[in-house]
């Protein structure tokens, strides 16, 4: 067993975490049986990890990170509709980003019967948060600190947990399983009713 985590293996303890726990649940899995799946050895899995719940973060992490990637290349003059639809294309998609989010889906479905999951959950909706100021504050000419910009950027993370939520319920527990252009509808939608300040159009920077 190792005794380190080499630089990007925090991913695989957290894919290991999830499918033990969708598997198992979280009470009936312990961290021991975590590090024998990750292939590390518990001590390593105890230096970088505070609880077991604490493994999946990077997974969350990963789709933080994904959804990162695709707002920065967000332009200034598209819509969000137009944005989602460009960046939500499944075709663009690669297949372990496919298995993770199918991951991510199965372990959000489970947070009514798992609430330990929600720690790690939140810490990822915070991530998303703060994501979401940079874009606002680049597309408007503003600081991310600004009050206006953190508050409209809390106000949308909210509203896209909502339908992370609420499609990954109805697809797990009730084979409710959207189309891609209705998930992307029903995002952009709720990004619109949840901003407080106007970023989901195009915007024209302010020296032309």
């Amino acid at each position: 067993m190792s005794r380190t985590i080499r630089d990007g293996a925090h991913i695989e303890v957290a894919r290991s975490a999830a499918r033990l726990f969708l598997e198992k649940g979280v009470a009936g899995t312990s961290g021991d049986e975590i590090a024998e799946t990750a292939g590390i050895s518990k001590r390593t899995l105890w230096r970088y990890f505070r609880t077991k719940e604490s493994c999946i973060e990077p997974l969350f992490a990963r789709m933080s990170q994904n959804l990162a990637a695709k707002l920065q290349k967000w332009p200034l003059d598209m819509t969000v509709e137009r944005f989602l639809e460009i960046n939500y294309d499944m075709s663009k998609i690669d297949a372990q980003e496919i298995e993770d989010s199918k991951l991510v889906v199965h372990l959000i479905a489970r947070l009514d019967e798992e609430p330990a999951l929600l720690e790690p959950w939140f810490m990822s909706t915070r991530a998303t948060e703060d994501l979401m100021a940079g874009v606002i504050a680049t597309r408007l000419e503003l600081s991310p600190s600004d009050f206006e910009v953190r508050l409209c950027a809390a106000t949308v993370a909210a509203a896209m947990r909502v339908i992370d939520e609420t499609i990954s319920r109805a697809a797990v527990k009730y084979g409710q399983v959207p189309t891609l252009t209705e998930s992307n509808d029903r995002l952009a939608q709720a990004i619109r009713r949840a901003s407080t300040l106007s970023f989901c159009d195009p915007v024209t920077p302010r020296g032309r």
